[in-house]
């Protein structure tokens, strides 16, 4: 089996070679009617979120309308489902998450391989976790953390967005690289309410949940899991600074069907890029804590594969299954 790396660059790259009237004519008349985006998370989140700002730029772009469609469930998985069976014509597109580079190990049994039926067609944004305690933690670095945390074996609760959750793994990688103890305690609802109260000490969580908090001073924030600091949150180190290697972090982007053809990818990659330097749109995704993601569709196959290999053997050494 190859890699999940090099199974993304492939896809990225293999496009079946057409006649060049065809692939003229097609590229001319698309798109003719208006697109669906695919957000497999619900209304309101940071995907959500995401998927209709780069949607109104394209349907801006295209003078057709993207229609950002929310199928929930099996964490994204529905949503990713849907598009796979979906028509390779452009027409149904994937709002792609981290979330489908961590259930290709996740889920033992899926009716799809990402890696297979899916192709990359440009990455969006990349979206900083934050390390954040309640402020009766008595630790105000990463390091006094590691430390309280190391003198407190299992008293620590973690909180997270649920099993096998970018906020889970997250935290879970802090642990492995740090050799801490610290309970998990996974919510299907928003744990934010819990570490605001104290039930939970702890959470990696995403920065727009919690960023009105942690600049009000109910929460503190130790650090974010990228690997430079965010425009959002100037003061907080990077957990690299503490842990050498550290990084963790979600991503959004746009995938399509296999076997759409490349000239469409081609045309919606570009679109996308456009967006991407567009100032307005980009201080948009700063408001979110986000850093953009241009490039190719190789570019963002490429980041699938590594982000598949990385969280694959977080969740082995782990023995994460899914709720």
């Amino acid at each position: 089996m190859k890699p999940p790396r090099r199974r993304f660059l492939n896809l990225a790259a293999g496009a079946v070679a057409l006649p060049v009237v065809s692939r003229i004519a097609r590229a001319q008349t698309y798109p003719a009617r208006p697109l669906r985006l695919i957000v497999g998370f619900a209304a309101g989140t940071t995907p959500d979120i995401v998927g209709r700002l780069i949607g109104q730029w394209i349907s801006e772009r295209f003078g057709h309308p993207v229609v950002v469609e929310n199928r929930t469930g099996a964490g994204s998985n529905l949503g990713t489902e849907t598009v796979v069976k979906a028509p390779p014509d452009g027409y149904a597109l994937l709002l792609a998450t981290s979330a489908n580079a961590i259930n290709t190990t996740l889920y033992d049994k899926l009716n799809f391989n990402f890696g297979r039926d899916i192709v990359p067609v440009a990455g969006i944004v990349r979206l900083p976790n934050v390390m954040e305690v309640n402020p009766s933690v008595p630790a105000k670095t990463v390091s006094e953390f590691i430390a309280y945390a190391k003198a407190s074996p299992g008293k620590i609760n973690m909180a997270s967005g649920g099993k096998g959750s970018v906020s889970h793994l997250a935290g879970e990688l802090f642990k492995m690289m740090t050799g801490v103890d610290m309970l998990h305690v996974p919510y299907r609802g928003n744990p934010v309410p819990d570490l605001l109260s104290g039930q939970v000490q702890v959470m990696f969580g995403p920065m727009p949940a919690s960023i009105e908090y942690i600049r009000a001073g109910r929460l503190r924030a130790l650090a974010v899991t990228t690997t430079a600091r965010s425009e959002a949150l100037p003061d907080a180190p990077t957990l690299g600074e503490f842990v050498p290697g550290y990084e963790a972090s979600a991503w959004n982007g746009v995938a399509a069907p296999k076997n759409t053809p490349a000239e469409i990818i081609d045309r919606l990659n570009r679109e996308i890029n456009a967006g991407l330097a567009d100032p307005k749109l980009k201080a948009r995704f700063a408001e979110l804590g986000g850093t953009v993601l241009a490039g190719s569709p190789a570019d963002f196959g490429k980041l699938i594969g590594e982000e598949t290999e990385k969280w694959a053997q977080v969740i082995r050494l782990a023995n994460i299954k899914p709720e």
